[in-house]
């Protein structure tokens, strides 16, 4: 076709182009190694974020479900009297019922302090309200001498027991745990009469049940056996001198001879780390205890160092040769130590009065004075028929 030229044809030279340098291997490694750490610190930063996040919405919503008040408990109890008159009768000629009363309920008798009322005084709650119930059944009748004392006493020993089983169905209500052992279910209940550092004990049971649950809910444990675990994590404390050591561990051997479950029994035993805890219900224990405890103005420090003062005091006493039954009293300033007659007579008793008091004073830690008391009585009893 006339009037168009055709393209000049590109000039091809000898020599073919030259291609990129390849990165070696070890180049290739060391970039995407360096890649991955960036990526990794990333995604561990992001998720250690996210955790913190849910963990406290965890805790806010499992302590939100659970907002009790603080209760705080005395030493004492008072009963009112209907007259001035009844106290002649509660001390009785030359003071014999009131040492008959002091000395079968171990709890001190206070008459003269204020009007138309008496005052029982021991660090044992319950204990004290046996004394309380006792007392309250001798001034029905007016009928006060030790004989009758004592069939209060025994009256009143039953009447705390069937309120410490009430005392625990709700708890195991409130907690919704069931099927505890008889002997569990009085332990449990007497906690209701406890106190720790001023808090009451089946209360703060109760609420670190709620929280335990609630926690181990929130992060995938088993809620029923954290609720459980929270209920029974403090009985070691209701216990007697028969189980030795932290309140934990003999509160998770009692357990144990009950026939709880190995996972209640791990949660309990740790929740003061005592042994470490290995379970996601141990931990959420752990949560809902100190939860509980932490509360503004849950617990009195003073009083529950008085409490193990005198506990210490009773323990202590209690370990020698032919002691029978050891009370507490007068805020400390004695130790009333009631002896097996058969096993010690009265000059035996006199030297352990000085044992004793030798002892107290090399082993233990206490202001002021502490007066030894021992009490020997023999009782021969025949029927006639």
């Amino acid at each position: 076709m006339r009037g168009r030229s055709r393209p000049a044809p590109p000039v091809v030279s000898g020599e073919p182009p030259k291609a990129e340098p390849k990165p070696d291997l070890a180049t290739l490694d060391a970039e995407f190694e360096a890649m991955a750490l960036r990526r990794k610190r990333e995604i561990e930063a992001a998720t250690l974020a996210d955790a913190e996040d849910r963990a406290r919405k965890a805790l806010l919503a499992a302590m939100e479900r659970r907002l009790p008040q603080t209760v705080a408990e005395a030493t004492v109890s008072v009963v009112t009297l209907a007259s001035e008159d009844l106290k002649g009768r509660i001390i009785g000629r030359d003071g014999r019922n009131k040492r008959a009363f002091e000395q079968t309920t171990g709890v001190d008798l206070i008459v003269d302090e204020a009007p138309d009322s008496v005052t029982l005084s021991s660090f044992d709650p319950v204990r004290r309200e046996v004394a309380r119930l006792a007392l309250l059944d001798l001034l029905k009748d007016g009928k006060i001498h030790p004989t009758r004392i004592e069939e209060a006493h025994a009256a009143a020993l039953l009447a705390v027991e069937a309120s410490c089983h009430r005392a625990a169905d709700r708890a195991m209500a409130e907690a919704k745990v069931s099927g505890l052992a008889k002997p569990v279910r009085v332990a449990l209940g007497q906690l209701a009469y406890r106190t720790s550092v001023g808090q009451n004990l089946l209360d703060h049971s109760i609420e670190t049940a709620v929280l335990a649950g609630a926690v181990a809910a929130e992060i995938g444990g088993d809620e029923a056996v954290a609720r459980r675990a929270g209920l029974l994590h403090d009985i070691g404390k209701g216990l007697d001198g028969e189980w030795e050591g932290p309140h934990a561990l003999a509160g998770m051997r009692f357990l144990q001879r009950h026939g709880e479950a190995e996972a209640v029994l791990h949660a309990v035993g740790a929740h003061h780390r005592d042994i470490e805890p290995a379970t996601a219900e141990a931990l959420a224990v752990i949560v809902g205890d100190g939860l509980s405890a932490a509360r503004p103005g849950a617990r009195r420090e003073p009083l529950q160092s008085h409490v193990d003062r005198l506990r210490d005091l009773e323990d202590f006493v209690r370990a020698f040769e032919g002691v029978d039954q050891v009370y507490a009293v007068q805020g400390g300033r004695e130790v009333r130590v009631i002896v097996r007659p058969q096993d010690v007579d009265d000059l035996a008793a006199e030297r352990l009065a000085n044992t004793i008091a030798r002892g107290i004073e090399g082993s233990l830690e206490y202001p002021g004075q502490i007066a030894v008391t021992v009490v020997r009585e023999w009782r021969v009893q025949e029927v006639a028929q």
